[in-house]
């Protein structure tokens, strides 16, 4: 998150800003230091047509660094070519579900050389035309169901063509403290970025904020002026609108919006990107220049947003004026999930003096954030697995074994070892190992029940379900850094 006044020039320095864990939070927000993007080899060491496509990215990126308020307008050329629709192929996932043409990755790629040339060909001639998305539900950790597109494939293979173009152009104008579903970042980098902010910065309250149902609340009308306001190049604008009004097919009938994004689209990430840009995060950094009396750290990945005040004043302020900033772009902030708390290394002694209790703690990201001492006796932040995520993923997990109960044990394991490694993966932060450890022992359990009834008597005891575990299981252990560390290094 970036601080108080500071610039946003792209210059990047030739070394990291200073040593001090504040200047690598600073450097982490800062505009050229967060992207990377000078940094970065685009074009690779032997001629190609790959590398004629990343150099045509490269001068799309620096003229529109070059001038941020110039309108781009020769850009729908590059989305046609077969060599960029290719890469678009090559880069969609390969198992993904089919949408409402029934085609699936390795289908299409039976004849992917024939299929990208008509589909480049319609594109020249602007008679591509979207197709309305399947809509699907998923389980929320809460239980709720989530809606999901999916697309057709032509629609994912053209969509992912465009982002890569918009991103080149985008990525100079986004913000340091903007994490979501952006090249380069995770969110990591945005648990990192905040943890050190609160722990480095004078942070004693914290805004949890998180927007009602902001895909399917996002304005198209508001949407597609921003887009112009940058864009200049009038095909790109009519594919956009394409899908935004393609609508949804569900159960064999569809419907059509002039709100939302559906997704599960390739673009719509980009889209909810662009749109809270404008409405969100270059009013935030207005307002903390103009009205923030004290210091003021931002950290926003997609829809979530977390920001900090040294000054209750300030947050209360912030908020009243968040609330009136989004009514007018047809947004609402959710009532249970937005609050303001006392939180920060001032925040245990400041309520320890008023006779209260411990200070809140609030979720971002899938971790619980408390405030908590290292065993020095200074002030960290300690980030623990959510605990309605692992309840969540637990129950996921106890349904999918009673599925395959009689499954081989060697296919149980891997599907087990899998599950269990992209947890360790996730969450495997410092100070959360009780909360790794706990997630394993319990698969471990659900595991051994699940064997267990496959007869009516216990034919699998704890020493042989030891072995299997061992066998099976990936070791709970810690594979994060520390914040600061990963923080003054990506810096």
């Amino acid at each position: 998150m970036d601080g108080h006044g500071k610039s946003d020039s792209p210059i990047v320095p030739k070394k990291s800003p200073n040593k001090t864990l504040l200047g690598v939070a600073e450097g982490m927000e800062g505009r050229g230091l967060a992207k990377g993007n000078p940094l970065e080899q685009n074009a690779g060491r032997t001629q190609g047509r790959s590398g004629c496509a990343s150099s045509a990215l490269e001068r799309i990126r620096q003229a529109a660094q070059r001038d941020r308020r110039q309108r781009l307008t020769a850009l729908y050329h590059h989305v046609c070519e077969q060599e960029g629709l290719r890469e678009a192929y090559w880069g969609l996932k390969r198992e993904a579900a089919p949408g409402i043409d029934g085609q699936t990755w390795r289908s299409y790629g039976e004849d992917l050389e024939g299929n990208l040339r008509d589909l480049s060909d319609r594109l020249r001639r602007q008679a591509y035309r979207a197709r309305p998305v399947c809509r699907a539900y998923i389980p929320r950790a809460d239980g709720r169901p989530r809606p999901i597109g999916l697309p057709a494939l032509e629609d994912k293979i053209v969509q992912r063509a465009v982002g890569k173009v918009l991103n080149a152009i985008y990525e100079q104008e986004f913000l340091g403290f903007s994490y979501g579903f952006r090249p380069g970042r995770s969110a990591h980098d945005a648990l990192d970025a905040l943890s050190v902010g609160i722990a480095t910065r004078k942070v004693s309250w914290v805004l949890d904020a998180d927007i009602r149902g902001f895909f399917d609340a996002l304005d198209q009308g508001w949407l597609m002026k921003f887009i112009e306001h940058r864009i200049g190049d009038r095909r790109i604008g009519r594919l956009i609108r394409k899908w935004l009004r393609a609508g949804v097919l569900e159960e064999g009938k569809r419907t059509c919006s002039e709100v939302g994004t559906v997704q599960g689209g390739s673009i719509s990430p980009l889209l909810a990107n662009i749109y809270l840009h404008y409405v969100l995060d270059l009013w935030v950094r207005r307002w903390r220049k103009r009205e923030a009396r004290g210091e003021v750290i931002v950290v926003r990945y997609a829809d979530d947003f977390v920001v900090g005040f040294q000054h209750r004043l300030d947050a209360e302020s912030f908020l009243a004026d968040l609330r009136e900033r989004l009514t007018l772009f047809g947004l609402e902030l959710q009532a249970g999930k937005t609050r303001i708390i006392e939180f920060g290394r001032f925040a245990a002694p400041s309520r320890n003096r008023r006779g209260e209790g411990k200070p809140e703690t609030f979720d971002f990201l899938g971790f619980t954030h408390i405030c908590g001492q290292t065993r020095s006796g200074k002030f960290t932040v300690i980030r623990k697995t959510m605990r309605t995520r692992r309840k969540a993923k637990l129950q996921e997990i106890r349904a999918e074994l009673r599925r395959r109960m009689h499954e081989p044990v060697p296919q149980v394991g891997a599907y087990l070892r899998s599950v269990v490694a992209g947890h360790v993966r996730y969450y495997g932060v410092p100070m959360n190992g009780h909360s790794l450890s706990a997630f394993r022992r319990e698969v471990s359990r659900l595991w051994w029940k699940a064997l267990n009834r496959r007869s009516q008597k216990r034919s699998i005891t704890w020493p042989r379900m030891g072995r299997l575990v061992e066998r099976w299981l990936p070791p709970a252990r810690i594979c994060h850094p520390y914040p600061w560390v990963r923080l003054g290094v990506t810096t």
